[in-house]
């Protein structure tokens, strides 16, 4: 099924999230300590310039629409689960090595939630010029 023109940017962005969820998997699992410094020092980048703004725009823009339509449990989830990686990501920074894995699993588990469930169900409740006029469209 093809995404909604308004969130196609969004769910672009989201291979990046899962090439960053698989580096970091992958360095947490190299046993490497410089490995796993670099994926640290990538996540501390790419959070910032990269998955904060796009948490920012789906809190600001998408999950109102989603609250107001009664998704109170979808809302809930992606609150959450934007809390922990912001949360996992600033202990990343301060050099919290062990929760690097568990980092690249989390962000992975939420892009494909967000694929999965989020984002089709925004398409069926959400009005379209709603829809429209919150996020716009390519």
């Amino acid at each position: 099924m093809k995404r909604h023109s308004a969130l196609q940017p969004l769910s672009r962005e989201h291979h990046g999230a899962l090439v960053l969820a698989l580096a970091c998997t992958r360095a947490a699992n190299s046993g490497s300590a410089e490995k796993i410094h670099a994926a640290c020092e990538r996540v501390a980048r790419q959070f910032n310039t990269d998955l904060e703004p796009h948490f920012h725009q789906e809190e600001e823009a998408l999950l109102p629409l989603l609250r107001d339509a009664g998704q109170d449990e979808l809302v809930r989830r992606t609150l959450d689960d934007h809390a922990r990686l912001r949360a996992m990501a600033k202990a990343l920074c301060g050099r919290d090595t062990l929760c690097l894995g568990e980092f690249g699993k989390t962000l992975s588990d939420h892009v494909r939630f967000e694929e999965q469930e989020l984002f089709p169900t925004t398409e069926q409740v959400v009005p379209n010029e709603l829809l429209m006029a919150a996020l716009g469209a390519d």
